[in-house]
């Protein structure tokens, strides 16, 4: 049985953060770093493997984009917001990404097309550097988080009827395990718990925004955490 689909995942309780972990070094958070942390033969484990309940013969492949960007303050990781009206994860932050099709030759393939059919960027700007551990979705989807180095400049052009908005979270703010919020809800007996990293940001409107990053794209970076502290 799958766990329980979480609608409003801001309503549900916060029972704790991870205070006690120590944020990535700041040394270890540059180009050159993240290079050498991926290009070794190290096989990393997920701290946080998923949150699907469906047998392995109904997992449909995936693949997102993990751009890192490299801008004069530091690495930001761009994000996307889902539009409202979409079948699966409906207006929920993720990274640029989709399920596979025929003709892409890997994850890799995939995790390009999906990030310039989505917001439109260049893959000459994109220099992949490796990969996290799959992730496994409550919508049946294993995911291959491909890590990539975004060299600017670049202009994004978003796909309207799936991207509502595409924005950047500086990378030493999500890798503070003192802004990873842990929540818990139990549906019918059952428990489920996901992580959130809220980031207060400017919209695109100009204003002051609060983005809550949550489920699979919290957990995915909780595992670039896991791969980067140890």
């Amino acid at each position: 049985m799958a766990p329980p689909r979480i609608l409003n995942p801001q309503a549900i309780p916060v029972i704790g953060s991870d205070h006690h972990l120590a944020a990535v070094q700041a040394s270890r958070l540059t180009p050159q770093s993240l290079r050498q942390r991926f290009g070794s033969a190290q096989q990393w484990q997920a701290e946080i493997a998923g949150d699907g309940g469906a047998a392995a013969g109904r997992l449909a492949p995936a693949s997102v984009l993990v751009p890192l960007v490299q801008r004069p303050e530091g690495l930001k990781v761009l994000l996307t917001q889902r539009t409202d009206h979409l079948r699966d994860h409906a207006g929920q932050i993720s990274f640029p990404g989709g399920r596979v099709e025929e003709h892409d030759a890997d994850a890799v393939a995939t995790a390009l097309r999906e990030a310039e059919e989505e917001v439109g960027l260049p893959r000459a700007n994109v220099d992949v550097i490796g990969a996290l551990p799959h992730y496994t979705t409550v919508t049946n989807y294993v995911v291959t988080p491909v890590v990539a180095l975004v060299k600017p400049p670049f202009t994004l052009r978003l796909d309207s009827f799936e991207v509502a908005e595409a924005f950047e979270v500086p990378l030493v703010f999500l890798m503070t395990p003192a802004h990873h919020q842990r929540h818990e809800i139990e549906f019918e007996g059952r428990r489920r718990q996901f992580l959130s990293m809220p980031w207060e940001g400017m919209g695109t409107d100009g204003e002051p925004r609060r983005y809550f990053i949550w489920g699979a794209t919290a957990a995915m970076l909780r595992n670039l955490y896991a791969v980067l502290a140890a």
